[in-house]
């Protein structure tokens, strides 16, 4: 068996780039250039581990950014191989990892609590389920340069994928998980509010509490029209600003973080 181009090449432990980022930037290049073709299975988490002198969470964590912006697709039992970029053209796409991670700064999420619950009528009501629907919850903070940026309180039903853990929640895009089992993004709807936090966000967000921020709601949809996400986050309204560009036939909304 011939070995992945990716075996060849080396991290710098000396760098200021994080090393999965480093590892994600040789991916890419393999990817781009064309060495590794579409369906090309991706060395092992233990090769890439032997090989790159990286621990198992570093792998992890790169693999898990490539998964986020359709490079990779994961296969239960088989391996990581190139995604074909047509079974990306459909549908909505939205990766924290990616939108940071353009704008040159480091991303990374902290799991705060993850249960499976029965939610109250309003969240049942926002995400037209039945009242008794079990549904996972976590709530994660996400981090810009290592600073908290957003606290994220996500739900979904449990029926979606049974067998959700904690630990394929801290290792794995979500999305991603979701592909292996059919749901697609294919619509979301947002909505943005002024608020104050109160003291335990404000603690979470490392901010003073009564500071100001933005409330952002999001419900995702597969294409027949089913709701599968409800999103609510608590943005530091010190740290983003939010631009609309109108022009005639469309309007682009962009999120800039400071």
């Amino acid at each position: 068996m011939e070995l992945s181009p990716i075996l060849a090449d080396k991290l710098s432990l000396n760098s200021d780039i994080p090393l999965y980022t480093q590892l994600v930037g040789i991916i890419k290049r393999h990817i781009s250039s064309g060495a590794l073709a579409v369906g090309a299975l991706l060395p092992s988490e233990a090769e890439l581990c032997r090989a790159l002198n990286v621990s198992r969470n570093t792998v992890r964590q790169a693999i898990g950014e490539l998964e986020d912006e359709g490079l990779v697709v994961r296969k239960r039992g088989k391996g990581t191989f190139v995604a074909d970029p047509a079974t990306n053209r459909r549908g909505v796409r939205y990766s924290f990892t990616t939108e940071v991670s353009s704008m040159g700064k480091v991303p990374s999420s902290t799991l705060v609590d993850f249960d499976v619950i029965v939610p109250a009528a309003a969240i049942c009501q926002k995400m037209e389920l039945k009242e008794g629907t079990s549904v996972y919850c976590f709530t994660r903070i996400r981090n810009v340069d290592g600073q908290p940026l957003i606290l994220e309180t996500s739900y979904y039903p449990q029926y979606i994928f049974p067998n959700l853990t904690r630990e394929m929640v801290q290792t794995h895009s979500f999305y991603s998980l979701l592909y292996h089992v059919g749901i697609v993004p294919f619509s979301a709807d947002d909505s943005y509010e002024a608020v104050v936090l109160d003291a335990h966000q404000s603690r979470l967000l490392g901010v003073e509490s009564g500071s100001c921020a933005f409330f952002h709601q999001r419900r995702t949809k597969t294409e027949d029209g089913r709701i599968y996400e409800y999103t609510r986050s608590y943005i530091r309204g010190d740290r983003v600003r939010l631009d609309v560009h109108m022009q005639k036939g469309g309007m682009t909304f962009v999120r800039t973080i400071d």
